[in-house]
C-alpha cells in the first residue's frame, strides 16, 4: 500500500462513533439547512479562535466572496492579492468586477511580501487580501501597520491556516476579516465543502449573513444582491466532531514537520517559520532544482507529491484581463516548489521512506 498524501480514512477511525452520532442527531431532527449545529458551530469556532462573530458558509471561496460583496467593489477598484496562490484568491476579486493588484512573495516563507506592499496602494485600492500560505500566517503586523496608514481593510485569506497563531494570537483574528475554508484536505476539514469569515464588528457580521442568504434582513425581503452561500448542517455536525481532536492533530503536524526538516538533505529548501508563528502545515512544501525529474522518480518509489502552485496568478488565462506581468519571486518559486505527504497520521516509517527516496536524489 502506498503512502497516503493525506489520510482521512485513518483520521475518521478516529472520530467514526461520534460522526456517526452527530449525523444520526441530524437526520432526526431534519433540519439540513440551517439547523442548529450551524449555530453551535459558528459559537465553537469562535471562541477558538477569538473573535466576537464567526459566519459559517459554504465554502473558504465563498467567505472571500461575501467579505469582498460587503465593499460593494466598483470596476475601478483594486484589491492587493499575492501573485503566489490558489487560484480564487484572485478569482472572487475577479468575480465582485474589480481589478486584481499582484503582489510578490516573500521567497521564505511564500507569503505576501510587505516591503513591496506600500507602492501598490493608490485611490483605487478597495482592500489588501494577504494569503498565510501553506498553514503559517503572512506577516500582519508589518502589512496592517501599512493598511491602517492608508485606510484600507485586510481581509486574511486563511483557507490553510486554520488553527494558525501568530506571537500567540490565532490566524483568522489578525486582521478586521479572517476567511477559512473547510475543504476536506484542509488542516480541520468537513466531508465536503464549508468554510467561515471571523470578525468582531457587528455591522460586518450582519452583513455577511445578509448575502449568505440571497441578500436577505427577513424572510423573502431582499435588502441588496447576494448568493446561496449557507453552510449545511451535516458538515457543521462533522465539524464541531473533527474539532474534539483538532489540537492534538496540529501536534502531530510539528512533529512530522521537524522530523522532515530535521532529515531532509541540505541541499533541499525546507520551509522557513518565521519566529512568533506557529504553522499548522496544510502543506509541506520544498523547494528543488529540476522538479519534474525529481516528482517523477519519487513517482518510481511510490513516493506521492504535489505542486501548490505551478503557475502564478497573473499568468492564469481566466484573468488575462488584469493585464499584468508575473511577480520575479513568484515566477521561480512556480517553478521549484513540491509538496510532501503531511498529515497528523503520517507514520515514522512512511516519513523515513519519503525522506530516504528524496535524499537518494541528492
Amino acid at each position: 500500500m502506498g503512502i497516503p498524501f493525506i489520510d482521512l480514512k485513518t483520521q475518521y477511525a478516529a472520530v467514526k462513533n461520534g460522526i456517526g452520532e452527530r449525523i444520526n442527531a441530524v437526520l432526526d431532527h431534519g433540519q439540513y439547512v440551517m439547523g442548529p449545529e450551524v449555530k453551535e458551530l459558528e459559537g465553537l469556532l469562535a471562541n477558538f479562535i477569538g473573535t466576537k462573530h464567526c459566519v459559517a458558509v459554504s465554502s473558504g471561496t465563498d467567505a472571500l466572496l461575501i467579505s469582498l460583496m460587503a465593499l460593494d467593489l466598483k470596476p475601478t477598484d483594486e484589491v492587493i492579492v499575492p501573485d503566489f496562490s490558489f487560484f480564487g484568491t484572485a478569482e472572487v476579486v475577479a468575480l465582485t468586477g474589480a481589478r486584481c493588484r499582484f503582489v510578490d512573495v516573500d521567497p521564505r516563507t511564500f507569503n505576501l511580501d510587505p516591503a513591496k506592499l506600500e507602492c501598490l496602494i493608490n485611490k483605487n485600492t478597495k482592500a489588501i487580501m494577504p494569503v498565510s500560505l501553506y498553514g503559517q500566517c503572512a506577516d500582519y503586523t508589518a502589512i496592517n501597520k501599512i493598511a491602517n496608514k492608508h485606510g484600507v481593510p485586510v481581509i486574511e485569506d486563511g483557507a490553510q491556516s486554520f488553527g494558525a497563531t501568530q506571537n500567540g494570537k490565532k490566524s483568522l483574528a489578525l486582521t478586521e476579516v479572517g476567511c477559512t475554508s473547510f475543504f476536506p484536505s484542509k488542516p480541520l476539514g468537513a466531508y465536503g465543502d464549508g468554510g467561515a469569515l471571523f470578525t468582531d464588528d457587528d455591522n460586518l457580521a450582519n452583513l455577511y449573513r445578509q448575502i449568505l442568504s440571497h441578500g436577505q434582513d427577513g424572510r423573502y425581503h431582499h435588502v441588496r444582491l447576494g448568493l446561496n452561500g449557507r453552510m449545511d448542517t451535516l458538515q457543521a455536525a462533522i465539524l464541531i466532531e473533527k474539532m474534539s481532536i483538532f489540537e492534538g492533530e496540529v501536534d502531530k503536524r510539528q512533529v512530522v514537520a521537524k522530523r522532515y526538516s530535521d532529515n531532509l538533505h541540505q541541499s533541499i529548501v525546507t520551509p522557513t517559520i518565521e519566529e512568533g508563528n506557529l504553522s499548522v502545515f496544510a502543506q509541506y512544501t520544498i523547494q528543488v532544482d529540476d522538479r519534474e525529474a525529481v516528482i517523477a522518480k519519487l513517482k518510481e518509489k511510490d513516493i506521492p507529491t504535489a505542486v501548490h502552485y505551478p503557475e502564478p496568478l497573473s499568468s492564469q488565462p481566466a484573468l488575462k484581463e488584469q493585464q499584468q506581468e508575473p511577480q520575479p519571486i513568484t515566477a521561480k518559486l512556480a517553478e521549484r516548489v513540491m509538496s510532501l505527504p503531511m498529515h497528523p497520521y503520517l507514520t515514522e516509517a512512511d516519513q523515513d521512506k519519503v525522506i530516504a527516496g528524496i535524499n537518494s536524489l541528492f
